[in-house]
């Protein structure tokens, strides 16, 4: 039978399988029907879907149980992720890694200051050199020319003013040294001061982790065991629609939705009441199994 073509549209009875969104979980092709005809609906506004899985009430039951533990491990991951040691470690090593940029970038700096001093410093020792020789000249007399003395001294003034101006310069780098030593001994304090912080939290947030992924381990085990006590089939469809949902069931609980919490109006309840105690049936809105109770308000 081609896809899209009608089975039986009768309430109740088989239809075919409309072309579904990728998203929604949880649709089983039959071994007796035709392949095209994969679930029952019945003729409510709200249209409840009859899947192909059956399932005792008790079964169903267990669902709910499934659903709690389900619930409850989505709480303990979610837990586990929004921690606030979590986010303080976080917080804390980015301002690590800050530090370690800011250490290494101020030693940069000084390193080229230090080649900038040493430079200045050694042009001060030179000009100091030539003005000690021209002054040796002068007071050996070894200059009697008047013309040759009076450049002489205008040349030792000249070298006076350079010496004063390079000195001037290696006083504002020895300042700027000192200035980014200073800098520099901070971060490091702060940064030895925050690797302590690091460890504290660090082991506050694995002790936090610790707890939570004992409790999670044994939700874990339950929801094994109680997956075990449910038949393959419905515990698959289950487990499928959970894929995209926390959970893969819900309660009717008087009337209404537990999982997306939608009412049902006086039809679907009708249609509800009438549906045989092994029919798994869907909300149409979230696509979770419904578990009807004497909660239910049927």
């Amino acid at each position: 039978m081609a896809e899209g073509l009608p089975c039986r549209a009768g309430p109740g009875e088989w239809t075919p399988k409309p072309p579904r969104n990728p998203r929604i979980p949880g649709e089983f092709i039959p071994s007796g029907p035709p392949p095209d005809c994969l679930e029952r609906r019945f003729g409510s506004p709200l249209g409840l879907t009859l899947g192909l899985v059956k399932a005792s009430p008790q079964n169903q039951l267990r669902l709910l149980e499934l659903a709690d533990l389900d619930a409850e491990l989505v709480r303990l991951a979610r837990r586990r992720q929004g921690l606030p040691e979590v986010a303080e470690l976080a917080r804390l090593e980015a301002r690590a890694s800050e530090l370690k940029d800011a250490i290494v970038a101020t030693e940069t700096e000084l390193g080229d200051l230090s080649r900038e001093q040493g430079r200045a410093e050694r042009d001060v020792d030179q000009v100091r050199t030539r003005i000690d020789k021209d002054r040796a000249r002068l007071e050996a007399g070894q200059v009697s020319a008047a013309r040759e003395l009076a450049s002489l001294q205008s040349e030792i003034e000249s070298l006076h003013r350079r010496q004063g101006d390079l000195e001037e310069i290696v006083l504002e780098l020895m300042e700027r040294s000192d200035a980014l030593v200073s800098r520099r001994d901070e971060l490091a304090a702060e940064r030895d001061s925050l690797g302590s912080q690091l460890t504290m939290v660090a082991a506050a947030r694995d002790a936090a982790f610790t707890e939570i992924d004992e409790q999670a381990g044994k939700a874990s085990d339950q929801r094994a065991e109680v997956g075990a006590e449910v038949p393959a089939d419905l515990l698959k469809l289950y487990d499928q629609i959970r894929g995209t949902r926390d959970v893969g069931a819900a309660m009717l609980r008087a009337g209404r939705c537990e999982g997306c919490h939608l009412s049902m109006n006086t039809v679907d309840l009708n249609v509800l009441r009438s549906a045989a105690p092994d029919e798994v049936i869907r909300c149409e809105e979230c696509r979770r199994i419904l578990v009807r109770t004497p909660e239910s308000g049927l």
